[in-house]
């Protein structure tokens, strides 16, 4: 087999690189073209010219969109038909129109430019400002996951939705990348990983509790209870606390906890809150625990991804990052004083 004979060119100037090409080589033709091939495009801003003048059919209106003066898209587009040699458009008097050259030219030009302007829209946000939709209820976000947040490595990329009441998992209407989620029922094609248990208790507000005489479960029930619309437990905790109760038929009825929690800091009454939730706001004092019972400890939250999405790295790292937060809060919890 006769070796290749290579023309080797030296380059004049020390920065410059040597080039090698091959003569009489035995690689096939398609392969030897594919080393020399270079593409033959035109100058981008006159094709920018072009393919904006075509679409409006008008230099001025292609000026106004490019921020140039109508006389440099003129020369841009001359300059363009001077590349390729042929006419793009038929020019008579200030009306303009296109050639079937032209025509077929810039057709394809409009793909290839939102092609481009889709995968430059694409890679930037790869790159600057990969987003993470994250759908939680209010008293999570508040007290349990916004003073945390600094601690997750990416937690610019965090985009915070509340939902009014129970999150929806329904990932194709919800627009979500995560769903911290009541209780951890399964669901058909969602990922569910049971995050947060908690059992209750009775709080309220330091002004409150000076202004009323509490000293045995049963007198909360001469106070303001904050019910929940759903899954009230009141009836557990007064059985728990050994109190045979009949509740009040007018008391306030919430749709989530965190309303709950708030207005008995404002000591507009009593709410059953969850510890996991609460503590560190009765830890800084801004409500108080009442009595030692608590109702029995179950998973208040999962975290919820679609299935197909469960590896994502994004999506990995916030969820492997909220069960480390949550083990670390479990295993450092300090005993909450209790007003008796």
């Amino acid at each position: 087999m006769a070796p290749s004979v290579w023309q080797v060119l030296i380059c004049q100037k020390p920065s410059q690189q040597v080039c090698l090409t091959a003569k009489g080589s035995n690689s096939p033709p398609d392969e030897e073209n594919s080393l020399v091939k270079k593409r033959r495009l035109p100058p981008f801003s006159a094709v920018k010219a072009f393919e904006a003048a075509a679409r409006h059919l008008s230099f001025r209106a292609a000026a106004d969109e490019l921020c140039l003066s109508p006389s440099a898209i003129s020369h841009q587009i001359r300059a363009l038909e001077d590349y390729l040699a042929t006419a793009l458009f038929r020019r008579e008097g200030n009306r303009i129109s296109l050639t079937g050259t032209g025509r077929d030219y810039a057709g394809r030009l409009s793909q290839l430019l939102d092609h481009l302007d889709d995968s430059t829209r694409a890679a930037r946000a790869g790159a600057d400002g990969q987003t993470l939709r994250v759908l939680s209820t209010p008293g999570f976000a508040a007290r349990w996951l916004v003073p945390r947040m600094a601690g997750f490595e990416h937690a610019q990329a965090i985009r915070l939705h509340i939902a009014e009441g129970a999150p929806s998992t329904k990932f194709s209407t919800n627009d979500a990348d995560i769903v911290i989620k009541w209780r951890d029922d399964a669901e058909e094609d969602v990922d569910v990983v049971p995050f947060i248990h908690s059992a209750r208790y009775p709080v309220v507000s330091p002004a409150l509790l000076e202004r009323e005489s509490i000293s045995h479960p049963r007198d909360l029930l001469r106070l303001t209870l904050f019910r929940d619309e759903v899954d009230d437990q009141w009836p557990a905790w007064f059985r728990a606390a050994g109190v045979v109760a009949e509740l009040a038929e007018g008391d306030p009825i919430y749709p989530n906890c965190e309303y709950a929690s708030t207005a008995a800091e404002a000591g507009l009454g009593v709410s059953l809150a969850y510890e996991a939730v609460v503590g560190p706001t009765v830890a800084e004092g801004r409500l108080v625990r009442l009595f030692e019972a608590t109702t029995i400890p179950f998973t208040i939250y999962a975290i919820a991804t679609e299935a197909v999405r469960r590896h994502d790295p994004l999506i990995r790292a916030f969820r492997d990052w909220l069960l480390a937060e949550a083990r670390h809060h479990s295993a450092n919890s300090t005993p909450i004083c209790v007003a008796e």
